[in-house]
């Protein structure tokens, strides 16, 4: 194996341990080689605190070594001042003669900043090591900045024939228990979780991570003729919710990038689900199919021209996992 391409994916691996403090900012993991051994490692733990480049730095316990290291990163290293300093000075300060670069940071203030200090300080750059899958890591931060958009993962659950729900709109159980955690954990890595005037009425779900270690997300509902109770599960303190009297789903979405929220799953009816699809607006489709048979009831959505990228059968349930036909990661 490259070795560039091996301790990349330690790199990528490492990102992933801060999947549920980063956001807003992206996934990034740093590797610290010295002579073909692994001398430090870090990744970037939450939004204000250091970078990833910074925590593999002070992981090292023979600082004299850095010179004639190898510093392995996910993300191009910011060259701007944040909430923290730039990752760049750090680096050249610290003499690392080589940099091996997942990806350009796309954000407006690096973008190739990085890249370009760290040349100018002499050290040799290598762009673009496992790039389609440095870019797959931060798809919800990429997302965020350039559609300017939480990313949007919309999700159902349906029978082997096709329906979401009896007639009257009542729910059917179809996840089994351990899909149901899966879902939790999606629920813990989604900043937050909408659903529609309808299913908060007739469901009254709680909209918690409950199953899985980690935070609630924000809680989103429409309620544009002032109907829904005070005594929903939605509008108890276990998490925090916003309800919007509007339906524009752009206007929606703009509020949300304004809040910083990421990425938002929806867990909608059909109307709300086929609403997001018939305007475009989403990133990922989840839909898990139940062996149960209604034989009638609410349809589900009518899926727009997508990729099954991922299929997986849990407890008997069919999971497919459905991207835009022009995602290419």
């Amino acid at each position: 194996m490259d070795f560039d391409i091996k301790y990349m994916e330690r790199c990528i691996q490492l990102a992933r341990c801060g999947e549920f403090g980063a956001a807003p900012n992206p996934m990034v993991g740093a590797v610290i080689v010295h002579k073909g051994r692994i001398i430090g490692e870090g990744y970037h733990h939450h939004c204000g605190g250091p970078h990833a480049e910074v925590n593999a730095i002070r992981s090292v316990k023979q600082p004299e070594l850095l010179p004639e290291s190898i510093l392995y990163v996910s993300l191009e290293p910011c060259a701007h001042y944040g909430k923290t300093p730039p990752c760049a000075d750090l680096i050249i300060e610290n003499r690392i003669p080589r940099i091996v670069v997942g990806t350009l940071d796309p954000f407006a203030k690096v973008n190739g900043l990085g890249i370009k200090r760290l040349r100018e300080a002499g050290a040799e750059v290598t762009v673009g090591v496992m790039e389609k899958e440095c870019l797959a890591l931060n798809e919800r931060f990429i997302t965020f900045l350039q559609k300017r958009r939480p990313w949007i993962l919309l999700k159902w659950a349906q029978s082997q024939d096709g329906f979401i729900a009896q007639e009257d709109g009542t729910s059917v159980s179809f996840s089994t228990p351990e899909t149901q955690v899966l879902v939790h954990r999606l629920r813990a890595y989604s900043k937050a979780i909408m659903i529609g005037t309808r299913t908060s009425l007739v469901d009254n779900p709680k909209l918690t991570a409950r199953l899985w270690p980690g935070p609630n997300p924000l809680r989103v509902t429409i309620d544009r003729r002032n109907i829904l109770p005070d005594d929903l599960n939605i509008k108890k303190t276990e998490a925090e919710t916003v309800i919007y009297q509007t339906g524009d789903l752009r206007e929606i979405l703009s509020d949300l990038h304004q809040r910083n929220v990421q990425s938002l799953m929806v867990e909608g009816g059909r109307q709300l689900l086929q609403s997001f699809m018939d305007e475009g607006l989403w990133d990922k489709i989840r839909v898990e199919t139940s062996p149960i048979m209604l034989k009638k009831g609410i349809c589900a959505p009518q899926l727009p021209e997508t990729n099954v990228t991922e299929e997986i059968e849990i407890d008997g349930n069919n999971i497919q996992i459905l991207r835009p036909l022009s995602f290419e990661c």
